[in-house]
This record gives structure tokens, sequence and C-alpha cells, in this order.
């Protein structure tokens, strides 16, 4: 099936979440935790994303994590994750047990699709926020949809990920295969979510590519969180009081040359200007 159609597909079948203005959410994607080894992309990250966990705690955040939070091709199972980023889990509990947390699944944990790491917490392929009174609706979803070997060629791919090029990739080749790292096979891969985006005038944040995509002009209704395991820094988007916000988490130095880990705004746009259908 055709990304569009998948997309349409997910869309109408989703479950909706009704959120109030006052509500707040932020999406994250793409972490790829793994076990701790070189091949472990999350690791330099790891407490960039704990710090922005924690500040999104404090400010009564929902957090959505976006799919391929955890790199389930490279590694059989999920529990070596876990046992390697506990911390990290521990801290995505206190979400969960006040209600704010809600996990989606990409192509490289789909597997979590039949595994609870929650009790009662149902890992989904999509979600659609819808704010009372307006019915304006985000379209939450990895955005691996329609991506043939990253859709319903999944398992052949895992297989050489798991098999092939993750070893050759500790030795420095690049998998021709990934979306992240081939910048062809990124930009159509943008093209199909942004034009179903656009054609139906709906909101969608995706991640999978790795790349940012954020309209402050409200000209085109894709948007992409990024990920979090950029060279330097995590990105992410937010949902508060009627905008959509794209933020960077990094290392940053203050005037004394002492370095703390901060949050810094690089664009924002009113939900109110997309012209909905």
């Amino acid at each position: 099936m055709s990304t569009s159609g998948r997309l349409t597909k997910l869309y109408e079948e989703t479950e909706h979440v009704f959120y109030d203005r006052d509500d707040r959410y932020v999406v994250m994607s793409d972490c790829h935790r793994g076990i701790g080894d070189s091949g472990d992309n999350f690791l330099k990250n790891r407490n960039i994303f704990l710090a922005a966990l924690r500040y999104y705690n404090q400010k009564k955040f929902t957090y959505v994590e976006l799919g391929d939070g955890d790199e389930l091709w490279e590694n059989k199972e999920m529990k070596d994750i876990i046992q390697v980023h506990r911390e990290v889990y521990e801290m995505m509990e206190k979400f969960y047990k006040e209600g704010r947390l809600y996990m989606l699944y990409g192509n490289h944990d789909i597997q979590k699709r039949k595994e609870m790491l929650f009790p009662g917490l149902k890992v989904k392929e999509g979600v659609v926020l819808e704010e009372c009174g307006t019915g304006r609706r985000i379209f939450l979803v990895h955005g691996h949809q329609g991506d043939l070997f990253n859709d319903a060629l999944w398992r052949v791919n895992r297989f050489l990920v798991r098999y092939v090029w993750r070893k050759l990739e500790l030795l420095g080749f690049e998998n021709p295969m990934s979306t992240s790292g081939n910048g062809k096979k990124k930009t159509k891969v943008e093209q199909r979510l942004k034009q179903w985006a656009d054609d139906n005038h709906q909101i969608m944040i995706a991640g999978h590519t790795h790349r940012t995509k954020f309209s402050a002009d409200a000209r085109s209704f894709y948007f992409n969180d990024g990920s979090c395991v950029g060279p330097h820094s995590v990105t992410a988007i937010e949902i508060e009081d009627g905008m959509l916000r794209l933020v960077e988490w990094g290392v940053m130095t203050k005037k004394d040359y002492s370095m703390y880990i901060g949050r810094k705004l690089l664009e924002e746009v009113r939900l109110e200007r997309f012209e909905y259908k």
C-alpha cells in the first residue's frame, strides 16, 4: 500500500486524544536506545535526554515518544536495553503514573506493539490529538508507513541490519537502506509525508528521517521533530498554549565558562494560522 493509503487508513482508525488549551505535550522520537556498546547511538546524548525529560516532567508536559525509541533491529531483547538505560525508563515511569505518557512504535521497534513496557500501556502506531472546543487535530505518527523496506518488508530489513550492516557500520561503512543516513531516500520519504499532510490540510508530526522540518509560516502541514541522536543535541516539538515550538536541547556555556544542559527555541507557529478543511 502507498504511503498516502497507509496514512489515510491509520488516520481514520487511530485513537483521538482530546486535550484542553492548558495541556502541554512534547513530542520526541528516534532515540534508538541500545545496549551500551559502541553501536548504541543514544549513549552520547543520554544525559541531555534525561535533563529534557526532567524539565518536561516538572512542567507537567505529556511525553509522546514517536517511534524508534528503542533499537530492536540491532538488539534482540528489550530487557537488555532497559537494564542499560534503567534511569531513562524510571523517568518515563513518572510520566506514566500520572497518565502523561504515550508511546508509538516505528520500524526499528515495531515489536513493541505486542509488548507492555508499563502495565496497561499499549504501544500504538499513531494517535490524533484534538483540541477541545476548536476541533484542531494533530496527527502523530513515526513516518515509516508506506516505505517498502521499513514497513511491509521490515523483517527483511531487520535481518540485514542485525546480521550484516551492524557489523559493517562498526567498521565505518554506511547502511544504504537507512532512511536517516541516505539523503535521497530521506528526501523522498519527506516529500510523501508532506504531500499527504498538505493534501489533507492536516497537521502531522513525524520522525523517522532524523531531520527537523518546521513550517513557521504555516504554509505546510508537515512537521518533523528530528531525533535524539544528533551529533551534539536532542530536538523536540512542544505543543503549548495553542503553539507549536521546535526546540533543541544541548550542552551550553555560561559566561564563567561552566557548562550546563539547556533548551533553545528554534521556531514557533500558532495553530490558528493553519487553514483546515
